[in-house]
């Protein structure tokens, strides 16, 4: 049947046809069950704390000495394999390493007493080769190789006590520290809980007055804003009052005197207007009383004048008739000739065997007022041609009226 083991150990096959047993560090073999047998041992690295305790130097001081080696069986050089099977074969790994480890310590024991305290300390590197170069020589016999060894920690006993009283007796003044320490903590805490007390205290007290200090400040700003707003109140008013009094003389006292001088000027124009209106109501009384009066006196004369007219025509019928109409005929001879002067132009037609220009229409007129007397007798019965010589005096008057028009007037241009 075949076996196999790893890299860290080694089988040795010993019995029928196995002289001397095969040696197979990491591997496999095939081994013939009952007849023949197979062992392992481990090929790991063993680490040792070769601690030596108490061992005096060349110049009798003692000293403890820690080193740390490694060792292992080597698998790969088949001597050291065979004698270490020879030696350890069936022991285990703890085993073969207290036995590597009371090698080591031994060795080291011999060196240190060989050396002083001065050169193990001052030179550590030869301390460990001189260790690992005598270890090694002993440990090889055996099938052991030693890997590496080094030197851990050196430690005078001496002042190890030196230094253990002297640690105890800082164990002790740190302890007798620390009670006062503590001591020191308890009081400044009780005297901090007084402290922080009275401090909380005087904040309060402080924050207390603070507050009062502040309450007073705002109080004096409250009575410094009421001073500054009676102070405006004052100066407003004050303002107020030069303005009513600048209003006064600017504004008021010119309107109300330009307003009394206003007034006074109605009331003069007013009672101007009245006694005017009097004046002119007097007067017109006055001019209608007399203009009545002489509209009386006109009336009364004209009645009068009427009456006697009447009277004249009862007397003398025609004649004051026709005495009337003749005071008319100028009258009639005026209304007559105004269109003919207010034409500013005349066209005539004549036939050739009778007058033309200005004289030809005077004819005309006298030729119309020729006629007058038959449509006045006509219209009223009375011949006036035939009647007193009144009439002869009035054809006069009239024909003077008509020179008289033609003279005032400017007479039209006549065109043929």
């Amino acid at each position: 049947m075949f076996y196999t083991c790893g890299p860290n150990e080694a089988m040795v096959v010993s019995g029928c046809g196995r002289s001397p047993p095969l040696l197979i560090a990491g591997g496999r073999v095939f081994v013939f069950p009952c007849i023949q047998q197979i062992q392992r041992i481990s090929l790991n690295t063993l680490t040792l704390n070769v601690k030596s305790d108490k061992v005096y130097t060349r110049h009798g001081v003692p000293i403890s000495v820690t080193g740390i080696a490694q060792v292992k069986i080597q698998g790969q050089n088949k001597e050291m394999l065979a004698t270490a099977c020879q030696m350890f074969m069936g022991k285990s790994e703890s085993e073969i390493a207290q036995i590597a480890l009371e090698t080591l310590e031994g060795h080291q024991r011999a060196i240190i007493a060989h050396l002083t305290v001065e050169e193990i300390y001052q030179d550590r590197k030869k301390f460990s080769e001189q260790v690992f170069k005598v270890a090694s020589s002993d440990l090889v016999n055996m099938g052991i190789g030693v890997v590496s060894y080094t030197l851990k920690d050196v430690h005078d006993d001496q002042e190890a006590h030196a230094m253990q009283e002297k640690v105890s007796a800082q164990y002790k003044n740190e302890i007798e520290m620390a009670k006062a320490q503590r001591d020191f903590e308890l009081k400044k805490a009780a005297y901090d809980i007084e402290v922080n007390t009275k401090k909380a205290e005087s904040e309060m007290a402080y924050q207390l007055q603070v507050a009062k200090t502040k309450q007073r400040i705002e109080e004096e700003k409250m009575q410094v804003q009421v001073v500054e707003r009676t102070q405006q109140i004052t100066l407003q008013e004050q303002e107020i009052t030069r303005r009513e009094k600048e209003l006064e003389a600017k504004v008021r006292k010119p309107a109300e005197a330009e307003r009394y001088r206003i007034e006074k000027i109605a009331e003069a124009e007013r009672l101007q207007l009245i006694m005017e209106a009097e004046a002119e109501a007097e007067s017109i009384r006055m001019r209608g009383e007399a203009e009545a009066f002489a509209l009386e006196a006109k009336g009364r004369a004209e009645a009068e004048q009427m009456a006697k007219k009447a009277e004249a025509f009862k007397q003398y019928k025609e004649g004051a008739m026709v005495d009337m109409l003749l005071e008319k005929l100028p009258l009639m001879a005026e209304e007559i000739s105004k269109p003919l002067c207010a034409a500013q132009k005349v066209t005539m037609v004549s036939s050739g065997g009778s007058e033309v220009g200005a004289a030809k229409l005077t004819g005309e007129v006298l030729d119309i007022m020729t006629r007058l007397p038959s449509t006045v007798e006509k219209l009223t019965g009375v011949n006036i041609s035939q009647s007193f010589t009144p009439v002869d005096s009035g054809i006069a008057s009239f024909k003077t009226k008509v020179h008289s028009s033609q003279m005032h007037v400017n007479p039209p241009e006549v065109h043929y």
